[in-house]
């Protein structure tokens, strides 16, 4: 964790989507919560991500998401030398929806 990042208020936002449970929730608090291009911004990055972690190349993503080399390099700074916040990320959204798709084969 980024010491920089630590404080009350941050705490409190993380406790706040924490507390979030259906995408419907999530879409009516951060349309309060964040600006459109905000979280366009929020979203874009985390597609970048998803794209750098699928070896996909700059122009590819430059053209799929509009994101600016800059972003997209950012973005690959992070996941080379972040948190690792982008990959649990992905590993549980890929576990879902392998979840997902083995129930919906044994319902068959």
């Amino acid at each position: 964790m980024n010491p920089k990042l630590k404080s009350m208020n941050v705490d409190f936002l993380f406790n706040a989507i924490l507390c979030l449970e259906t995408e419907e929730e999530c879409y009516a608090f951060f349309d309060d919560l964040c600006t459109i291009s905000e979280l366009k911004a929020l979203s874009q990055r985390l597609q970048v991500a998803k794209m750098l972690t699928e070896k996909r190349v700059y122009s590819d993503i430059v053209a799929q998401t509009g994101a600016s080399t800059a972003t997209i390099s950012r973005v690959n700074r992070s996941l080379t030398y972040g948190s690792d916040g982008y990959s649990v990320i992905f590993e549980r959204m890929e576990a879902k929806e392998k979840a997902a798709a083995e129930a919906a084969e044994k319902e068959e």
